[in-house]
């Protein structure tokens, strides 16, 4: 039975207010291009745009979770705001000399939440060392499938058009496409299809089609040896996927499973997959997140585009008072790691990518991150969601509006195995009501280097 590894120590200082707020704006600028320049800031620096500071002294202390939030209306829902100490008042007052005011402090919820600071200052983590979905504030306060910093910038976008007269359009894609889709596939396994069946079968004493399973692995291609199919299935929209490919055939110390293909094998079938319009990248094995010499041994193996790496760690490792540090020092240019593996939507509450931040430096870390929005796992595994096969693209659609709602990008992984015709609950069939769906609102296909160069 796999144990919870050890925690690093914290090791991080307090975040002062000019730190939070050149973060938050740093990317409202990303979700509103064309952003005009006015100051926005805490009433001591008269700015144009006022927001009412009431951190009092969270982000000088230790503590994972701020006191619960408000809840107000915005855009027609009612959205959280953390640090709102006057709920009486209204949320965005608009003054005739142009000015503004927000009653409640939406940069420090901002930052709280898009800087991962729960997950920061946490002792919680799953039998995996991640931090779980069910001690976060987006469980807690059932807003995981709501991208809650883009309301928080957009009512900064709201007073900012009042200040200045413009409009704020948000962020448009490819051929100005109004969101983006970024369809992924991790390869964790190539050759055991054959397995589930194979066992099952002897469970009841079937030796007949124990056999059957046994013959079909010795004689015939594996189902799950498909990524020229893969391909070829998301080709058909008009995209191209990006793959992620293990390295470590070999189990983690504490068992878990990495690869089960060895990858020097493959090495041509990447290349191939390469010159026809895929994108080729590093899934980190198990123990990556936290050891930067094994990282950039993986990446010499695998026939990557040098001038921009990227990762995405295999269980969704990632251990946040280490592994934003280890890939600034890697020199990543993306991660799309951060997504719950127990429930589809925002682990940080943002429907843009985004710059993590370094807890260790007091920095904001220089690689971009494309948050993981829908895992095929997640929507049909007996720890996770369940969802039967027709329940799939109606739980999804809500949270898609929303990415739509503020020109976001929608990161889909689903695994090579799930492809397999003999999958009815994630398997082929709901990838692609998935993909007709998005291709349906006009979204743009793009691979993860295509996104992090438009950002």
């Amino acid at each position: 039975m796999p144990t919870t590894p050890a925690r690093p120590l914290l090791n991080a200082t307090s975040v002062s207010r000019e730190t939070r707020l050149a973060y938050v704006l740093r990317h409202l600028r990303m979700a509103y291009p064309t952003l005009p320049d006015i100051s926005i800031g805490y009433a001591d620096s008269q700015p144009q745009l006022t927001v009412t500071e009431a951190s009092n002294s969270f982000f000088e202390q230790q503590q994972p979770y701020p006191a619960a939030p408000n809840y107000r209306k915005w855009l027609g829902s009612k959205i959280p705001f953390f640090f709102d100490p006057n709920p009486e008042k209204p949320l965005l007052e608009l003054l005739p000399d142009g000015r503004a005011l927000i009653h409640a402090d939406i940069i420090s919820a901002a930052f709280y939440l898009l800087s991962g600071w729960q997950e920061y200052h946490s002792e919680e983590r799953d039998q995996h060392g991640r931090f779980p979905y069910a001690a976060s504030v987006q469980k807690q306060y059932d807003f995981v499938t709501v991208p809650v910093v883009n309301y928080y910038f957009d009512v900064m976008k709201t007073a900012v058009e009042h200040a200045t007269g413009q409009s704020l359009p948000p962020r448009r894609w490819a051929n100005n496409a109004p969101f983006a889709a970024c369809i992924t596939h991790d390869v964790d396994n190539l050759y055991s299809a054959w397995k589930a069946p194979a066992k099952a079968a002897w469970q009841r004493r079937d030796w007949l089609g124990f056999g059957r399973q046994l013959w079909r692995h010795f004689t015939r291609k594996d189902a799950w040896d498909n990524l020229e199919e893969v391909q070829e299935a998301v080709a058909a929209y008009g995209a191209k996927s990006t793959f992620f490919f293990l390295t470590e055939h070999r189990e983690a110390a504490d068992g878990t499973p990495n690869a089960d293909y060895s990858i020097q094998r493959h090495l041509p079938q990447l290349q191939r997959l390469a010159a026809t319009g895929a994108e080729i990248q590093l899934h980190g094995s198990i123990g990556t997140s936290t050891d930067a010499r094994r990282v950039m041994e993986e990446t010499s193996v695998l026939p990557i585009n040098r001038a921009f790496p990227a990762i995405r760690f295999h269980y969704l490792n990632w251990e946040p008072r280490t592994t934003p540090a280890l890939l600034e020092d890697v020199v990543f240019e993306y991660d799309s790691t951060l997504g719950f593996a127990e429930h589809f939507g925002f682990r940080n509450s943002c429907c843009l990518p985004f710059h993590p931040f370094n807890f260790q430096s007091g920095e904001t870390c220089r690689f971009l991150e494309i948050p993981l929005n829908v895992m095929d796992t997640t929507l049909h595994h007996p720890r996770y969601l369940q969802l039967s096969p027709d329940e799939v693209l109606s739980a999804l659609i809500p949270m898609l509006l929303e990415i739509e709602l503020f020109g976001g990008v929608c990161t889909v992984l689903w695994h090579n195995q799930n492809f397999d015709p003999a999958n009815m609950h994630n398997g082929p069939r709901q990838f692609h009501e998935l993909m007709r769906y998005l291709r349906s609102r006009g979204a743009a296909f793009l691979t993860g280097t295509e996104v992090s160069t438009a950002m």
